[in-house]
């Protein structure tokens, strides 16, 4: 374990060199344990099943390259961040709204024609998104995700750097796929509205549908693997400055249908980040959208890793206190509330899940609030 400072340097050289790195903290881990991988040689890894063991960073169109942080070609680092080193004050800042008629009509008429196919029967539901450029001035993206991490104890936080990806840094609440051994836990988000500590919140016929669409849709995908699936009522969740509607579901799978990549395919992308059915919400979103999201709405995550577990043995066996297995684990996160660094400047993305009852209005104001919170670091 090693202190914060010597954490942070070490991830600043890192990206001197150029080499690839990636540092995070999992939801709700403690205040600020973080982890990073850095690469220690230029090589460029990819996958394709997900048997490798690291970290992987995957795109939202599958035919394009997930790149791998092999742990086997990488320094671990561990250390617990020292809290009392941000300001306090940085959570409550913002800077504001900014909007941009030009974006905006153009989001409005994509959502209408989204409305439009839901209409013709084409999908139930399409999630649409957008980009939006914020001006650098020198800012330390190492600093920037210091501040992440105090900012969303709930949510993964990371900051990935690759020479083929570029520069991404993220917030998200959202777990893609977690394994352990036959045990799994994902989870249905959808829906989205300001938290506002002065009122209450209620979720309306709209949210609640679409929360409804995405469970019974990863529920019913999961189905031919599984040996036992359940899942929560829906509940509220706060991400930052955002509530969200969200069930866990969770179970065992089927010793034959233990295969990661296989899975992955069955639940990526998400009806929370893509639509249902699948294949012509994506076919939809890849021609009207008008921009490529890349890494956006994507997964990202820890790859197999092993794991030792201690336990204690017999107490009269003096020579053999303990046991430990070693289990393989995978923590795979979809990649929203992010943004990526281009040259002098950050370029968010932003959307949200259209049903037949949306409102195009509504439906921008949403994505400039997804927006405001990112903002506020920069």
């Amino acid at each position: 374990m090693i202190t914060s400072e010597e954490f942070f340097d070490k991830l600043r050289l890192q990206l001197e060199k150029k080499l690839p790195f990636v540092a995070y903290r999992k939801p709700s881990t403690g205040p600020g344990r973080v982890k990073a991988f850095l690469q220690s040689n230029p090589e460029i890894y990819k996958t394709q099943d997900f048997s490798e063991s690291g970290f992987v960073f995957a795109p939202f169109d599958a035919g394009k390259p997930n790149f791998h942080i092999p742990a086997a070609h990488s320094e671990f680092l561990e250390s617990i961040l020292d809290l009392s080193e941000i300001d306090k004050n940085f959570s409550k800042s913002s800077i504001g709204k900014t909007e941009s008629k030009t974006a905006r009509k153009q989001h409005i008429a994509l959502v209408e024609k989204g409305i439009e196919q839901i209409k013709k029967g084409t999908f139930k539901k399409v999630v649409l998104s957008r980009r939006e450029s914020v001006k650098l001035q020198g800012q330390d993206p190492v600093k920037i995700v210091q501040e992440l991490f105090q900012m969303y104890p709930t949510a993964l936080v990371y900051i990935w750097f690759h020479p083929e990806t570029g520069l991404w840094l993220g917030a998200t609440p959202e777990t893609l796929l977690k394994i352990e051994r036959n045990r799994f836990k994902t989870m249905a988000l959808a829906g989205t509205q300001k938290y506002d500590e002065e009122m209450e919140f209620v979720w309306g016929e709209k949210e609640q549908q679409e929360q409804q669409f995405v469970t019974d849709s990863i529920m019913e995908n999961l189905k031919p693997f599984v040996e036992k699936i359940e899942k929560s009522d829906p509940f509220t969740a706060k991400a930052g400055n955002l509530l969200h509607l969200k069930t866990d579901i969770s179970g065992s799978l089927n010793p034959e249908s233990q295969d990661l990549g296989t899975l992955i395919s069955v639940i990526h992308p998400t009806p929370a980040i893509c639509g249902l059915p699948k294949e012509p919400a994506k076919k939809f979103i890849l021609e009207y959208e008008n921009y490529d999201r890349e890494y956006y709405s994507g997964f990202l995550g820890e790859l197999n890793l092993k794991t030792e577990i201690k336990r204690s043995g017999n107490q009269r066996n003096q020579e053999n206190q303990a046991y430990a297995t070693i289990i393989t684990t995978s923590n795979l996160f979809v990649n929203l509330r992010c943004m990526k660094f281009e040259e002098k400047q950050a370029v968010l993305f932003v959307g949200g899940g259209i049903t037949k009852d949306s409102d195009p209005e509504a439906e921008w104001v949403e994505t400039q609030n997804k927006a405001e919170t990112m903002k506020a670091v920069l």
